[in-house]
């Protein structure tokens, strides 16, 4: 069984690590004006329907732990009504393959009947309640509970672009609903440990990094990176009027009283989990020719995950993990990402930095998110980023078809730390972080 938070500590000792996989999970409940579409990855790559045998893929991977995202929405269709079929039995069905889950509680979306999503006086509470019911009902089986992944891309796209209920368009948007989800964030982890103490919050975000050669934007840049650690700066108490956002936050209308019941309320962060692709995580600011900001995203090198691990255990000092990462294309174009990935990984264990896990995200292919807002057929969003391939027969027969990367996955998770090498100083990072 994945440690405990009592246990926690195991995981930088010299030859622990984790080897997981995830399916993605995103759930926008909400239909899309135009188009009447909705997004919930299970529905649209059969996962409702496959998942006795999606999760016996997850065991012929012989990963002991997976990140496994529960829909709320289908948990909680009414405000008073619960349903828990499908959770129970695919949560069951891992438990019964020696798989331990790793629970996504809320990935993006929430249930309809919850008015204007996260910005609902009552999400604190509501989203505590179905944590601690979940917790409840599986107290002392799991241990590992996601309490909102990526809550920066949550803001994002809830806040700022406007794409997700409830449809802000600004930055007041964003910030408004950043301090509503990270409020939630704390208030699921307080109800998960009054459950069950020895609950692990695997708190998990977005990351990444911002560059320029642009001298006037370098202002620009650094905000934007200091916006990737908010969530994480907020739950753990270290935003206050010395943060390098404070001013920035006051300014996009954050309440100051409610910036500093964080402080008063910290959390501690235990183990945090790290997404980042070769495709999207590496950001670049400049200019186009009429002046206005544009965002570009080079493809990244290898090197990318040592700048990040290490960045993260600067500010930080907990345990990583890659809890997301994959690239897009051709097997050989995955498999060329799968070797420097892990490579990386290995070098950061060797320079001491406490990478202790590594999921590969998606295990099979995703559909992309302009789905819910297009016109265009399902098979014409597959999104091929898996070990496994999906199926794009535009008759919408989506077989799960083995990749090479099913192989060479295999193969790491055999290996077990020895994959990456041992973990450099592991007794001294034990002492430092407090096991």
């Amino acid at each position: 069984m994945l440690p405990s938070a009592r246990d926690i500590g195991e995981l930088t000792s010299p030859d622990a690590f984790l080897w997981a996989v995830g399916i993605e999970d995103t759930f926008i409940t909400a239909a899309h004006a135009k188009t009447g579409r909705t997004l919930d990855e299970y529905e649209l790559t059969d996962h409702y329907a496959r998942w006795r045998d999606d999760i016996g893929l997850m065991a012929q991977l012989g990963v002991r732990c997976a990140r496994y995202g529960v829909p709320w929405h289908r948990i909680q269709p009414a405000r008073n009504v619960w349903s828990w079929d499908f959770v129970d039995q695919a949560l069951e069905r891992m438990l019964a393959l020696h798989i331990d889950p790793i629970v996504d509680l809320v990935h993006y979306g929430l249930p309809s009947w919850m008015e204007q999503a996260f910005l609902h006086p009552d999400y604190p509470h509501y989203v505590a309640e179905y944590a601690s019911r979940l917790a409840d009902r599986f107290r002392g089986r799991l241990k590992w509970y996601t309490p909102l992944n990526e809550p920066r891309i949550t803001a994002w796209y809830c806040g700022r672009l406007g794409w997700w209920p409830p449809y802000r368009r600004s930055w007041p948007g964003f910030v408004e609903l950043m301090l509503a989800i990270s409020r939630g964030i704390v208030e699921t982890v307080r109800a998960l440990r009054r459950v069950d103490p020895g609950i692990v919050p695997f708190h998990v975000d977005a990351t990444d990094v911002f560059e320029t050669d642009d001298p006037e934007l370098v202002a620009e840049a650094d905000t934007r990176q200091e916006l990737v650690f908010l969530a994480l700066d907020l739950i753990s108490g270290r935003v206050d009027p010395r943060h390098p956002l404070w001013d920035w936050l006051r300014g996009h209308g954050a309440d100051v009283k409610l910036l500093e019941s964080f402080r008063r309320d910290p959390l501690e962060l235990p183990i945090i989990g790290v997404n980042l692709y070769p495709i999207f995580t590496r950001k670049r600011l400049l200019r186009d020719r009429q002046g206005r900001l544009r965002i570009r995203m080079p493809y990244a090198s290898g090197e990318l995950v040592e700048t990040i691990g290490r960045m993260y255990f600067a500010r930080y000092g907990a345990p990583l993990m890659i809890s997301e990462t994959a690239d897009k294309g051709s097997v050989d174009r995955r498999l060329e990402w799968l070797r420097r990935s892990v490579a990386a990984v290995s070098t950061l264990r060797a320079q001491g930095v406490p990478m202790v896990g590594y999921t590969w995200w998606p295990m099979f292919a995703l559909v992309t998110w302009a789905y819910r807002q297009g016109h265009r057929p399902l098979h014409d969003h597959l999104l091929q980023m898996g070990l496994w391939d999906l199926d794009s027969d535009p008759q919408g027969q989506l077989a799960r078809i083995e990749t090479p990367l099913v192989g060479a996955y295999r193969n790491l998770v055999s290996e077990g730390a020895a994959a990456v090498g041992r973990l450099k100083r592991a007794e001294a990072l034990s002492d430092r972080l407090g096991a």
